[in-house]
């Protein structure tokens, strides 16, 4: 089992890490999912996500989420072969919370390398502001 701690990170690289681990039969949980960032333009970031998440209609989806956990645990699943065997498998063994949960608080966690001290200059917005802007009652 790896924990990530996605304090900081970008969402993108953690996700596809997560991925990589869980195809390979880990078993991956990350913690601290609201605290990750997604690196743009603030107001394109939220728009795009908008745009996502207006698609559709609430009957027949698509069903784009409004919690941080679970647009994390979205953005890993798109890079899963989710629609085969495999896929759904490895997604299975994929857990995201918000926060750090009491089982996990004394265990090793993994900061991954690419973190938000290699993004200065750049801009980002956090999982949460995203989420409060999609209107999760968090």
């Amino acid at each position: 089992m790896i924990i990530i701690d996605a304090t900081d990170t970008v969402l993108g690289r953690m996700a596809s890490f997560a991925a990589k681990k869980a195809l390979a039969g880990e078993e991956v949980v990350i913690v601290n999912a609201e605290k990750a960032i997604i690196t743009g333009n603030k107001e394109d970031i939220f728009k795009r996500y908008k745009t996502r998440r207006d698609v559709g209609d609430r009957y027949h989806g698509p069903f784009f989420p409004r919690m941080p956990d679970r647009i994390v645990r979205r953005a890993i699943r798109g890079m899963l072969p989710y629609k085969s065997g495999k896929g759904r498998e490895a997604y299975k063994r994929i857990k995201v919370f918000i926060g750090v949960p009491k089982e996990y608080k004394d265990k090793e966690m993994v900061n991954l390398e690419w973190k938000k001290d290699k993004l200065r200059d750049m801009k980002y917005v956090y999982i949460y502001e995203l989420s409060k802007y999609l209107g999760a009652k968090i």
